[in-house]
């Protein structure tokens, strides 16, 4: 089975909210391909890290070139981001400055790595 590796990007407000405990639900959702894992349904998935956007108005330009630089250091890569569901319900209903979609363009040009907006269906 081929393996995928995943990032994952939170919304540093929302998670510690309603995703009490380190993110259990990303965590759930993985492990039943639920929501926007389903894609990944035939590929062994291996959480290659998890970041917050640090904060209003966010900073995952960075945050996403850190994770880079240390997947580098440690000679791992990661194939696809994840836009938190936490991040997609701030930008839709806590008046989060992110533009989702200008975000998705961002990552993708600069890192060359696949952007999915959602994570969990929870």
């Amino acid at each position: 089975m081929a393996k995928k590796r995943l990032a994952i990007i939170a919304c540093k407000n929302v998670k510690g909210i309603s995703c009490v405990g380190g993110c259990m639900k990303c965590f759930k959702g993985i492990a039943e391909r639920a929501g926007e894992y389903e894609r990944w349904k035939d590929y062994e998935v291996e959480l290659f890290g998890m970041d917050d956007c640090g904060g209003c108005p966010g900073v995952i330009m960075p945050k996403v070139a850190l994770m880079m630089d240390m997947g580098k250091l440690y000679d791992r890569d990661f194939d696809a981001i994840h836009l938190g569901t936490c991040l997609m319900k701030a930008t839709q209903t806590a008046k989060c400055p992110i533009d989702v979609e200008d975000l998705k363009k961002k990552i993708e040009g600069k890192f060359q790595k696949e952007v999915i907006p959602g994570t969990h269906p929870y």
